[in-house]
């Protein structure tokens, strides 16, 4: 057997097993050189691994196939290598559930034929399937070439969602604190990934509605989801006369002279300090029918 080697099907391809391909390298269990591309049964069983390609399912023996009749679960070769990284150990149950939410799934559901077609979105799985030759009559060496760009296209991307995770995850404890800290607002005196980890630790049922953080030189006031699944609502909108407005017109309306902007879905508007933030805070927090934000300032 070849170790730290996997085998995918030959021809046209298609994003689950690139992904799955994309997960054993980034996790480094395979090595980019031992790829190899066949139907062949001898080559398959040379391989450690077999992606998309055998008719058979068997973690044990680490071939994952999801082609045959026998074979009635929801999984394509990329939830069934997901899957088996976190069962080896390799992945916490929290990193497995945000990768399967944030591509896994979705790559799944296509390979599967479940996955919607909505006009003017382009999913992972599209994006995977225009690196194929243009040309439906190629040879072989450019199947394979197309290929490995699309892996090290869905690899570079497994990469930065795995080292996003970690970073959100070093930043847990500043979300733990503010969460038992503050009631009406969450603050942070630093920039931080904050929503996941939010909802994770049970945010939907936390009484927040906004959050303030520095904005690069600036502070932010931004409106809290009611869910993780609605991130384009908000709990408590910002202040209906404040939309749109930018810097002398929101000072004007406000009476802050930090005013910056407010943008026109009024989830988010900017303040030169914390303190011009907390005073807009204030403001909202009237808006929704609150009298302040209990917790004590930075």
């Amino acid at each position: 057997m070849l170790l730290r080697s996997v085998a995918v099907h030959d021809g046209s391809f298609h994003a689950d097993e690139v992904s799955a391909c994309a997960l054993l390298l980034t996790f480094g269990l395979v090595d980019r050189e031992k790829i190899m591309r066949s139907r062949d049964p001898d080559i398959l069983a040379k391989c450690e691994y077999a992606c998309d390609v055998g008719g058979v399912y068997d973690p044990a023996r680490k071939l994952f196939d999801h082609h045959q009749a026998s074979y009635q679960g929801s999984f394509s070769s990329a939830g069934m290598i997901l899957l088996y990284l976190y069962d080896q150990g390799i992945l916490t149950a929290q990193k497995y559930y945000f990768l399967n939410d944030s591509l896994i799934k979705g790559v799944d559901e296509h390979d599967n034929g479940k996955a919607p077609l909505i006009p003017g979105t382009t999913s992972f799985s599209q994006i995977i399937s225009n690196f194929l030759p243009i040309e439906y009559e190629v040879d072989s060496e450019k199947e394979l070439t197309a290929f490995l760009r699309a892996v090290d296209f869905a690899h570079g991307h497994m990469k930065r969602l795995n080292e996003r995770y970690l970073y959100a995850a070093s930043r847990r404890l500043f979300v733990e604190e503010a969460m038992r800290k503050y009631k009406d607002c969450l603050i942070f005196d630093q920039a931080l990934p904050w929503q996941d980890t939010f909802f994770e630790l049970g945010g939907e049922n936390h009484p927040a509605s906004f959050v303030i953080m520095p904005s690069g030189t600036n502070w932010k006031l931004r409106g809290i989801p009611p869910t993780s699944y609605d991130r384009m609502k908000i709990r408590c909108p910002l202040p209906l006369e404040w939309a749109g407005l930018m810097k002398q017109e929101l000072v004007d309306l406000t009476a802050i002279p930090g005013a910056i902007f407010c943008h026109k879905g009024r989830f988010i508007s900017v303040w030169e300090s914390y303190g011009d933030a907390l005073k807009a805070l204030e403001l909202a927090l009237q808006n929704c029918g609150k009298k302040s934000c209990e917790g004590k300032p930075l």
